[in-house]
């Protein structure tokens, strides 16, 4: 059995896994994923830059900015829309808030984990 945690749409889950020989299924039942509870996100002090980061969760261009700074935005808000592997990804916005900085413009390639935006 190996265990891995898995994130999937920002959801982490834990999963067990077994590892079987000669190509013979377990007569074990199906492990199910149970959702990790996240730590909330820190609060930031005012600035030109917020304390909640929005990073890119894969690799991509950045076909369109939804919002602009000073934006109040709620949770799962639509802030970009990001182009990876010819699907267009919506990147939310994790709780709500202001959006204190966009980091990123219309057309630009990122790599997993940049920042795009902040957010107080």
């Amino acid at each position: 059995m190996k265990n891995y945690k898995i994130t999937v749409n920002g959801t982490e889950y834990d999963v067990v896994v077994e590892e079987t020989t000669g190509g013979q299924a377990a007569s074990a039942p199906a492990a199910k994923a149970a959702p990790v509870k996240k730590a909330p996100a820190k609060k930031a002090s005012s600035g030109a830059q917020g304390g909640i980061k929005v990073p890119a969760p894969m690799p991509g261009k950045i076909l369109s900015v939804k919002v602009s700074v000073g934006t109040a935005v709620k949770k799962n808000q639509v802030i970009m829309i990001l182009e990876a592997m010819k699907m267009e990804n919506e990147i939310l916005a994790p709780e709500d808030g202001t959006i204190a900085s966009i980091d990123v413009n219309e057309g630009a390639s990122v790599e997993t984990g940049n920042v795009l935006a902040t957010m107080n």
